[in-house]
C-alpha cells in the first residue's frame, strides 16, 4: 500500500473518530481493494458487512464497543435480557454473547466478530422501556432495567442457572429498583405471577 494511501487512512480515523462505512470509505476515494488491503495490513478492522473500525486510530475501542457495533450493524436492535442486565451492573461478568432484541418482521442477519443471541420481540412491545446511550463513538439502545430483569424471567430457560439466580439476588437488594414499573411490564405481558414467583 502507498504511503499516501495510508496517511490518507490514518487522517480519516481522527475526522470519523473510530467507525467508518464502505460507502463513507468510498466517498473519501478509496477503491475496493484498497479497503481490503488496508483490512489486511491492520488499519482497519471489519465489524460486519459493509462497516469498518479504525485499528490506526488514537484510541482504543471502548468497552461497550459490541453494542456499538451491533447498533452500527442493526441500526433498531436493543441491548436486552442478561446483557442489558450487565449493563446495569446486576451480574458481573459479561455474558459470553450478546443479547439482542429485534422486531419479529426484522429477519436480517446479523453476523458479528462476537457472539450474538438474538431474541424476537413483536412490535407492540419493542420499544417498551428501551433507553438511548450516547458515547463519544455512537449511539446504543438497551432496555432499561425493570424491563431486563424481566426479560430474564421469560427467557431464565436460554441462561445459566447461576447468571440468572444472580440477577434476580442482585435486583432484589438494589435499592434504586422500581418494582411497579417491573410489574406494569409483567402485566403487559400476561406473566405477572411468574414474576411474583421469583421477586
Amino acid at each position: 500500500m502507498r504511503v499516501e494511501t495510508r496517511k490518507k487512512i490514518t487522517d480519516m480515523s481522527t475526522r470519523y473518530k473510530g467507525y467508518i462505512s464502505t460507502k463513507e470509505l468510498l466517498h473519501e476515494g478509496l477503491t475496493n481493494r484498497q479497503i481490503t488491503a488496508s483490512v489486511e495490513e491492520g488499519l482497519l478492522e471489519k465489524i460486519s458487512h459493509g462497516h469498518y473500525w479504525f485499528r490506526c486510530g488514537n484510541y482504543n475501542k471502548p468497552a461497550e464497543y459490541k453494542a456499538l457495533e451491533i447498533s452500527i450493524t442493526a441500526p433498531d436492535a436493543v441491548i436486552c435480557a442478561d446483557s442489558a442486565c450487565y449493563f446495569w451492573g446486576l451480574i458481573e461478568k459479561e455474558p459470553d454473547s450478546l443479547s439482542v432484541a429485534t422486531k419479529r418482521s426484522d429477519r436480517k442477519k446479523i453476523h458479528m466478530n462476537f457472539p450474538v443471541k438474538r431474541h424476537y420481540f413483536s412490535a407492540d412491545f419493542f420499544t417498551e422501556d428501551r433507553e438511548r446511550i450516547d458515547t463519544e463513538f455512537g449511539h446504543f439502545f438497551v432496555y432499561g432495567m425493570e424491563r431486563s430483569v424481566c426479560d430474564c424471567i421469560r427467557f431464565r430457560n436460554d441462561m445459566e442457572p447461576d447468571v440468572f439466580d444472580c440477577i434476580i439476588e442482585t435486583y432484589s437488594r438494589r435499592k434504586d429498583k422500581t418494582e411497579r414499573r417491573l410489574m406494569a411490564y409483567a402485566e403487559k405481558l400476561h406473566m405477572v405471577n411468574k414474576v411474583k414467583d421469583y421477586l
